[in-house]
């Protein structure tokens, strides 16, 4: 009861950033093990102070689950979000464009970093990494997105893949420049969230496979209180 007293709370005030970040655990669902994702929402408020808003468990990259999520929230006094930072989960995206409409989205930047590498032969990686590194050390939006380009017009002959990736997502990774300079250095990532979820992944390894899905919640909502 008191976990679902906490994921069931009134939201008071206003929270321009949201955090949204997911874990994974073993779920015995129909006698079947399956991942399930285990979803936190923090938010800042107006004043600064930083709130857990709200935890579920289901399937990460289902549109239907995000949306239901971010309804929840909505319904509890979620508003004045104005910028949510998240990786990009594929139903994520649509269901914060469904809900939390005139918000921005601020794609997590390790995680961006991660999937540009990726694309990279091994041995060119540190170098490139350097060298993108170089857009978000610039002064303001204007200037980043200017670099952003003359770093994608270098990579297109050698790495066309990575180029495309880059400006596909220039927008995205982007974003958090265009808030308050005091603000952005904690917006362009979910590493406000990382730490809570190494902790969340601490605690759950030591059950290993959760019995019900309400399982999970009962221990990652304990701990978030």
């Amino acid at each position: 009861p008191l976990v679902e007293a906490f994921r069931t709370r009134p939201l008071e005030a206003e929270h321009p950033y949201v955090w949204l970040d997911a874990t994974y655990h073993k779920v015995r669902i129909d006698g079947r093990v399956v991942s399930q994702a285990t979803v936190v929402a923090i938010g800042v408020t107006t004043e600064g102070e930083r709130q857990v808003l709200g935890v579920d468990v289901g399937p990460s990259e289902e549109r239907a689950f995000w949306t239901t999520f971010l309804r929840s929230l909505v319904h509890r006094g979620l508003r004045g979000v104005r910028l949510v930072i998240s990786d990009a989960h594929e139903g994520l995206k649509a269901a914060i464009g469904t809900v939390l409409t005139g918000a921005t989205w601020q794609r997590c930047r390790v995680h961006f970093m991660r999937n540009l590498l990726a694309t990279l032969p091994q041995g060119a990686r540190e170098a490139i990494a350097a060298i993108v590194r170089t857009i978000f050390a610039q002064p303001d939006h204007a200037t980043a997105m200017a670099q952003l380009r003359h770093v994608a017009d270098g990579l297109r002959k050698k790495f066309p893949r990575t180029a495309a990736l880059l400006e596909e997502a220039a927008e995205d990774i982007l974003a958090y420049r265009q808030f308050p300079l005091a603000h952005q250095r904690q917006l362009h990532s979910t590493n406000p969230l990382e730490r809570l979820n190494k902790e969340i992944k601490r605690r759950s390894n030591v059950v290993g496979i959760f019995p019900t899905p309400r399982a999970v919640l009962r221990l990652v909502g304990a701990l978030l209180i």
